[in-house]
């Protein structure tokens, strides 16, 4: 496995009523320590989501999405968080949460390319 590293990632979900336990996969996030690599791909589909809740806020979602990526990109536009090194702001990113935006537990995974990675588990697990 020459010039493969390992990598962990999570799918954000969006849990519009928490009680119910129905979610909808919106996002991944990818970590590569090898490649230092931090990333959350995410597109909120307004038509499923209001399938589970007409109530959710859409726009407020994509705005905590929004901070996610703020903190996966790091420095002052992150807050506290971002400014962690980057294996501490995944395991932040995908603690285990009982909220409207969830990650999944982490799985690991080997690869060349993590940009390739993350692009490739966004197309099989949100789109």
């Amino acid at each position: 496995m020459q010039g493969k590293h390992l990598f962990e990632y999570a799918v954000i979900r969006v849990v519009p009523r928490v009680e119910r336990e129905e979610f909808i996969n919106v996002g991944v996030i990818l970590y590569c320590q090898g490649h230092k690599f931090l990333k959350v791909l995410y597109q909120l589909n307004e038509e499923k989501i209001h399938a589970l809740s007409k109530d959710t806020d859409v726009q407020e979602l994509g705005i905590y999405l929004k901070a996610l990526e703020k903190i996966c990109i790091g420095g002052k536009e992150g807050g506290t968080i971002g400014q962690f090194p980057l294996a501490s702001r995944f395991r932040w990113l995908t603690a285990t949460r009982s909220s409207v935006v969830q990650s999944s537990k982490v799985h690991p995974g080997f690869c060349a390319d993590p940009g390739e990675t993350v692009g490739r588990l966004f197309n099989q697990l949100v789109l």
